[in-house]
Parts: C-alpha cells; sequence; structure tokens
C-alpha cells in the first residue's frame, strides 16, 4: 500500500477553511440533536408521575437523565481524546437514541426499571449534543472561541423549540398508534440524536481535533528546531481557568435544572401540555438562540461580565417565578425565558474559561470531565426539586435557585482578581 503523505503546516486560510466545514457539520448536528432535547424538559416529569405517582418522584427523570449525561460526558470526552470527535460524538448520540426508543417501549409496558435504564442512556445524547460545541471550537482563533462556541449552541435552538411546541402533536400520534401519549417526544428524540451521530459521522471530516492537534505539533516541531518536543505551555492545563469555568457552568446547571424541572408540574393544574410546552419552548430559546451575541460579548468584554450577568439574570428568574401565581401562563413564561437567558450566559463564559485554560493535548479529556461535573450538578438540582416542592413549594425551590446562582459574583471575581495577563494557552 502507498505510504501516508506527510503532514504539512496549513496556512491561516487553510485552517480557516477547515473551521467553517467544520462548524458546519457540528451546525446541522445541533439542529438534529436539538429535537432530542424535548422530551426530558416537557415530559419527563409528567411521565414519571404517571408511573410512580407524587411530586417527589417528578424530578427523578431529569436527576436520571442528568446522571447518564455525567457518565457519558466522560466517555465522550475520553474517546475524542484517543480517536477524535466523530468517534465520540458519533458513539454519544447513537446510545442516547437507544435510550430514547427504550423509554417509549417502558411507556407502553408499564415499567418503572425499563423506564430508569432508558433514562440513564437517554442522557448520553443530552451530553453529546452539549459537547459538540467544542468540536466547533478546535480549529477556531482564540479571539474566536466563544462565538464559535455560541454558533453551535444557537443551532441547536431550532430542534430545540419545535420539539416542545409539537408536543401535543407528538402525543396524539402516539395514542393513535397504541403508545402513551407523553411517550410521542421519547420517539422524536430517540430519531433525532440518530440522525444527529449519522451526520456527524458523515460530515466532520477532516476531524478538527485531529487536525489541530497535528498542527500544534507541527507549529512546536518547527519552533524547536525540528526536535518535536511540545513546549511546556502547548501541553499545560491552568487549571484555575478550569475551576473557574467548572463552577460558573455548574452553579448554572443546577439553578436552571431545578426550577425548569418542576415548573411543568407547577403548571399542570391549571394549564394544559400544549401551554406548558409553550413555555418551555419559549425556556429552550432563550437558553440557545441569544448565543451568537452572547457569544460575541464574552469575545469582546471578556469572560467574568458575561458571567456575572448571568448570576443576576438567574436571581432575577427566580424571584419572578416565586412570585407568579400558578395560573400566570405570562410570568411563569418570562420567569422561564429569564433562566434560560441566565443558563446560556454562564454556559458561554464557562465554557470560553475552559478553552482558554487548555489546549488541543488536553482539551476534550478536560472539556468532558468538567461536563461530567455540570452534568452531576443537573442531576443533583433535579432529583432534589421534587423533594422541595412536595415539603416546601414551588417558590421555595425558585428562590433557592436564584440565590444560589449568586456565588457566581465572588467566584468570578477572585478570578479577575488573581488572574495573571495574557494566559491563553495556545490553541
Amino acid at each position: 500500500m502507498p505510504a501516508a503523505p506527510a503532514p504539512v503546516l496549513l496556512t491561516d486560510p487553510e485552517v480557516a477553511a477547515l473551521h467553517r466545514r467544520a462548524l458546519t457539520a457540528v451546525v446541522v448536528s445541533q439542529v438534529l440533536g436539538g429535537a432530542g432535547l424535548a422530551a426530558r424538559v416537557t415530559v419527563g416529569a409528567l411521565l414519571a408521575q404517571d408511573l410512580l405517582g407524587g411530586d417527589a418522584v417528578a424530578g427523578l427523570p431529569a436527576a436520571l437523565t442528568t446522571l447518564g449525561s455525567a457518565g457519558a460526558a466522560y466517555g465522550v470526552g475520553r474517546l475524542s481524546q484517543r480517536s477524535g470527535r466523530r468517534v465520540g460524538l458519533g458513539t454519544g448520540f447513537a446510545v442516547g437514541a437507544a435510550g430514547g426508543a427504550g423509554v417509549v417501549v417502558a411507556a407502553v409496558v408499564a415499567s418503572p426499571v425499563l423506564l430508569f435504564a432508558s433514562l440513564l442512556l437517554y442522557g448520553a445524547g443530552t451530553a453529546t449534543n452539549l459537547q459538540a460545541r467544542y468540536a466547533g471550537t478546535d480549529l477556531a482563533p482564540p479571539q474566536g472561541r466563544a462565538t464559535a462556541a455560541s454558533t453551535a449552541l444557537v443551532a441547536t435552538t431550532f430542534g430545540a423549540v419545535a420539539g416542545p411546541a409539537s408536543v401535543d402533536l407528538l402525543g396524539r400520534a402516539a395514542a393513535a398508534v397504541g403508545i402513551p401519549a407523553l411517550a410521542g417526544p421519547f420517539a422524536l428524540s430517540a430519531a433525532a440524536y440518530a440522525l444527529a451521530g449519522l451526520a456527524l459521522v458523515v460530515m466532520l471530516r477532516p476531524d478538527p481535533l485531529l487536525v489541530a492537534r497535528e498542527q500544534a505539533q507541527l507549529r512546536s516541531s518547527q519552533d524547536d528546531g525540528g526536535g518535536g518536543a511540545a513546549s511546556g505551555e502547548l501541553r499545560g492545563v491552568h487549571r484555575s481557568g478550569v475551576a473557574v469555568g467548572a463552577t460558573v457552568m455548574v452553579l448554572t446547571q443546577v439553578a436552571m435544572v431545578a426550577i425548569m424541572t418542576m415548573t411543568p408540574v407547577h403548571m399542570r393544574l391549571h394549564h394544559g401540555l400544549g401551554a406548558i410546552g409553550v413555555v418551555i419552548a419559549l425556556h429552550i430559546s432563550a437558553m440557545f438562540l441569544p448565543s451568537l451575541v452572547t457569544g460575541r460579548l464574552v469575545d469582546r468584554w471578556g469572560r467574568v461580565p458575561v458571567a456575572m450577568a448571568s448570576a443576576g439574570t438567574l436571581l432575577a428568574a427566580g424571584v419572578v417565578a416565586a412570585l407568579a401565581p400558578a395560573e400566570s401562563f405570562a410570568l411563569l413564561a418570562l420567569a422561564l425565558v429569564l433562566l434560560g437567558l441566565g443558563w446560556n450566559f454562564g454556559l458561554i463564559s464557562g465554557t470560553a474559561l475552559i478553552i482558554d485554560a487548555t489546549d488541543v493535548h488536553s482539551r476534550a479529556r478536560v472539556q468532558g470531565s468538567t461536563d461530567v461535573l455540570v452534568a452531576l450538578a443537573g442531576a443533583t438540582g433535579g432529583a432534589l426539586s421534587g423533594v422541595v416542592v412536595a415539603g416546601a413549594g414551588f417558590a421555595v425551590l425558585a428562590l433557592a435557585g436564584g440565590a444560589l446562582a449568586l456565588l457566581l459574583v465572588p467566584v468570578v471575581a477572585l478570578h479577575r482578581r488573581s488572574a495573571s495577563a495574557g494566559a491563553v494557552p495556545a490553541p
């Protein structure tokens, strides 16, 4: 067989062209994968209520899904580090699709055990959809990393909004073929995750992480006069930046998941499934649609100011949700929009901090480990949300979630004070 061609150092325009190609593949997968997010958010808690009964168990689907996403985040990150984004992300979406199909079967046979096992697998789709944003940043210039990540996130909006908005239609279609109405959105999720994984496997060529790693090694070899040894900075991980970025994403995730999970349960006595779906669709729109603007703000104004804005927005969301009467569609919709926007600020600023603090030789592994913490935080918020509402009410949960977000202020303030200038590693 002919020998493989020797790697060559690409010019900046060539790298930019590959970056645009990778970002296009990620955008397509995010549009498809976004539709897979609808089921857990909109009807997961309601399905658990129907199978198990009681508000205290309504948070279990969110907890199990996010717990499953924690394991998947670790696995996808390690697999991506070893074999590239195509393999890691494609595998994660396939597992998520299997989980969505399993939930449908569990609803048909009324099996709580199968439901719980399937929700764990379903969480892999959630984690993979979130980690796909990193694939859009592997070849991005340092000053455009947040914008690249936000481009991937905003693409999620199209599928993520269409899913909850069509929950009534999906329910009727499921009931027409003998499937419980609440399982309909999970059937959509299974198909959406499968198509998202297929899109990445087919379109994400060449693999952006492998290209970025190859280019970094070639630049290092050139700088070292052909020795090939990477510098300490190239292989470094700035632990302070990773810790702060992870903290920002963890706190915003806990606050968002806790309030979001119990809002459909809070609304159920006064609103139909269609109204609940619209509120969740607005919430998801606010989670992803502002991303292009947020990314540019993070790149232009800095990571810390946007993280501070996340804390204030999440606090406002908690206060509005706590004060809103259960029958007030408008106020609950406003609270969930603010909740999604605050999460968006925190996720993109935290993501940028993580990318800045790592290099191509450690990036996927660290990103996966960080998303494990984010997923576990979401699992905790989801599991406790039902217990808090059952014991103290929705208003207490909403205020607690908003107050928790205020912990971001001292964390990012200390980071700003201690951070040294120019601590961004080479891409």
